[in-house]
């Protein structure tokens, strides 16, 4: 180009840029979610249209004449009211509204970690902040959640994080109710984990994005408001059944989230307008109530189908997810979940998350949010893959 001094595509700088590692399930659900005849990768409930979550006509038509402006970019002021009411205490300059909960994890990794630093990281885990963290340079140190069969429930030994947070370590990174397994942490090991990173000056990232698809009705308590040094994460795709709004919000001290919506700038700016208006009317109390009930009517009655089926089925086991809209099976089947996963979408045409997407060989991670004759049909063929493969009892 005349007058250019750029001699070089950026291509050929790759050597010496930032390395970001594949993101493992959000390609291969990516790749497959739209082109299989049944979808069971999502751990969220079977999306709402706006016809169904806005029946009030004129709520509806009023969207309709939403001025398709730049909105307030780190959220409008009504909006941030609806979310700061969900917080007690919280203030409009602890909340920035981003694109999804995917933007706000970004924000907090960008924000927090830098080269050498130590990330303390719950697993199994979504594992976004995972690839951000080692992208920057830091070091993960994984805590993870270890199944307990026999008591049908996750276990988080408190006193092994005592021994993982030191002072070098920059964050903890939590999913709280938990991606995939589907535990909750109680009141309990929530301030316990607070009173560990007080000790060491360290922060937490609390991903609370699925509080709200509890099994039991009972919401998922909240790190907020336990400790200063906390981040809290959220958006309205998994429980609220809205993921193409691509409307979330990170919410912390001012002075933090301040630091979010800086970079937030120099990300995607704000949130669309549409999105915006949407998301105040969801989060309108007696609208959040219904959707909530809604959620928990669906997975109720889609876990009846999914424990149904696990009755008929041998060498598999699970412990009962409390809240999301996901079962985490255990296989004993010998094949690598990579491999079957593959099988089952090729040969099935069903999609499911390989466990080794979570580090974790011979699980499944498999959705039961969605419509129940596809969630049935889909385990039935399932069914029939696994009766094809040699196993060993559970």
């Amino acid at each position: 180009m005349p007058g250019s001094s750029i001699t070089h595509s950026p291509a050929e700088d790759t050597g010496a840029a930032m390395k970001i590692e594949p993101f493992l399930m959000e390609r291969w659900q990516s790749t497959h979610e739209h082109s299989v005849e049944i979808n069971l990768s999502d751990s969220g409930v079977h999306p709402m249209t706006p016809r169904e979550f806005v029946p009030n006509e004129s709520e509806l038509a009023a969207l309709l004449d939403t001025r398709l402006i730049y909105t307030q970019t780190n959220g409008t002021v009504e909006l941030r009211e609806r979310i700061a009411a969900l917080y007690p205490g919280a203030s409009l300059d602890e909340l920035c509204v981003v694109n999804g909960g995917a933007e706000a994890n970004f924000l907090a990794a960008w924000s927090f970690v830098a080269p050498g630093d130590e990330v303390v990281f719950m697993i199994p885990n979504y594992m976004q902040v995972n690839g951000i963290a080692r992208s920057l340079g830091a070091k993960i140190i994984p805590w993870a959640l270890r199944p307990d069969h026999e008591s049908q429930r996750w276990v988080a030994d408190i006193d092994e994080l005592v021994e993982l947070v030191t002072p070098r370590t920059k964050l903890i990174a939590i999913c709280n109710p938990n991606n995939p397994t589907g535990a909750r942490l109680d009141d309990t090991t929530l301030d316990r984990i607070c009173r560990i990173a007080e000790r060491n000056g360290t922060w937490i990232l609390a991903d609370e994005i699925y509080q709200g698809s509890d099994l039991d009705g009972e919401e998922t308590p909240s790190m907020w408001d336990r400790t200063e040094r906390i981040v809290i994460t959220n958006s309205l795709s998994k429980a609220y059944g809205l993921p193409g709004l691509r409307l979330g919000w990170a919410l912390g001290p001012a002075a933090v989230i301040e630091g979010f919506w800086a970079r937030h700038d120099y990300t995607t700016i704000g949130p669309g307008a549409l999105s915006d208006a949407m998301a105040t009317l969801a989060l309108e109390p007696d609208n959040r109530r219904r959707i909530l009930s809604r959620t928990n009517a669906l997975l109720t009655s889609n876990y009846d189908t999914v424990s149904r089926w696990l009755g008929e089925m041998d060498n598999v086991r699970h412990i009962r997810p409390q809240a999301g809209a996901m079962l985490y099976l255990n296989y004993s089947h010998e094949i690598n979940s990579t491999k079957l996963a593959e099988r089952m979408c090729t040969e099935q045409n069903v999609l499911l998350v390989p466990g080794d997407h979570f580090g974790m060989d011979r699980w499944l991670r498999i959705g039961f949010g969605g419509e129940t004759a596809h969630i049935e049909e889909g385990l039935r063929r399932l069914s029939q893959v696994l009766a094809t493969i040699d196993a060993a009892p559970v």
